[in-house]
């Protein structure tokens, strides 16, 4: 039997306030296998944006345990987490996070420059990256150069060039106008159909039904979780 992707068992993160416990996520269960496309949908302060940060290995939880493809990642420090983002999961941000003073092929260059992909290999797989979203021949462009959605194409970029395990995609048409965040969930879709896993993490219903299973957090807790049609029967 395979090993799921994804497998969080009891996941609490808790914060003091003062006087008060915030219980952000709160007894949160869920399992994810290899090829699915999640959307994780919420408000704000649901506890969404603290499961993606546990998820992406850019925190650890209060207690739980979390399996990243078998390996432990609720006990690890922080050059451990750092290993396991640059080795299993590629980030997709709203803001798109590209450095405005590099080009776009030194862009999705940087994290196989933190893997320490020798020059060569990583030149050749950042433009490989580019080609796959279509902007091979803008390779010596600048961020300021492009419009909002071809910018979120580099980061998709950057996200694919280190052929990773995940793609996380946090709010990844917030920035966009429809017809362009129109482009960039069939994007998405076309990576998922390609065999990447995807989580996506929304606030917003209409996004969140382009996925292939919903699952829905509140007050830190996952009140729904089932394939898109059950979700969109419940809306």
């Amino acid at each position: 039997m395979s090993v799921p992707l994804i497998e969080l068992k009891d996941i609490y993160k808790i914060y003091i306030m003062g006087s008060e416990e915030v219980r952000a996520n709160d007894g949160i269960t869920l399992t994810i296998d290899r090829g699915e496309f999640v959307a994780i949908v919420g408000k704000s302060g649901s506890g969404k944006s603290t499961l993606m940060n546990i998820i992406g290995a850019l925190d650890v939880p209060t207690s739980g345990s979390y399996l990243l493809s078998g390996e432990d990642v609720d006990q690890m420090d922080e050059d451990q987490l750092a290993d396991i983002r640059n080795r299993m999961i590629g980030f997709i941000f709203q803001q798109y996070n590209l450095l405005p003073k590099s080009n776009l092929l030194e862009n999705v260059e940087l994290p196989l420059l933190y893997a320490k992909v020798p020059g060569e290999e990583r030149r050749e797989r950042a433009m490989k990256a580019l080609e796959r979203v279509g902007l091979e021949d803008k390779w010596k462009h600048f961020p300021r150069q492009l419009s909002g959605g071809q910018q979120q194409r580099v980061s998709i970029a950057r996200a694919l060039a280190g052929n990773p395990s995940l793609i996380l995609a946090d709010e990844p048409t917030g920035a966009l106008d429809s017809r362009t965040s129109r482009e960039v969930l069939d994007f998405l879709k076309e990576l998922n159909q390609e065999g990447n896993t995807i989580v996506m993490i929304t606030h917003d219903s209409s996004i969140a039904v382009e996925a292939r299973r919903v699952v829905r957090i509140h007050d830190g807790k996952i009140n729904f979780d089932g394939d898109v049609k059950a979700y969109e029967s419940v809306l």
